[in-house]
């Protein structure tokens, strides 16, 4: 299914300013704001947390997995897709994100 398909899947994120990814020690290493452009990542970080209760290595999976079209061109040009590389990068360290939903 394609990206577009699979957000339509998701729950609405229309009640969120942004989404913070914290690593183990608390600090925010990224945020993801409900911009255009953005939004569609936020919806995807928000249901991977709501359903594992972080980005872990089963989260990022799923997430490769939600962003259909956009994880192949990811891996085709590494630093185009922050928010697929992020995934990746938890696929490989296995090093989990604790998410924190701002209204």
């Amino acid at each position: 299914m394609a990206f577009a398909d699979n957000l339509k899947q998701l729950p609405p994120v229309t009640h969120l300013a942004e989404l913070q990814l914290l690593d183990a020690a608390g600090n925010v290493v990224a945020t993801i704001e409900n911009k255009a452009g953005k939004a569609g990542s936020l919806a995807v970080y928000a249901a991977l947390a709501a359903k594992h209760g972080s980005i872990n290595v089963a989260a990022a999976q799923e997430g490769l997995q939600l962003f259909a079209e956009h994880t192949e061109s990811a891996r085709a040009h590494p630093g185009s897709h922050p928010n697929i590389d992020r995934l990746l990068d938890i696929i490989a360290s296995g090093q989990a994100l604790v998410v924190k939903l701002v209204a």
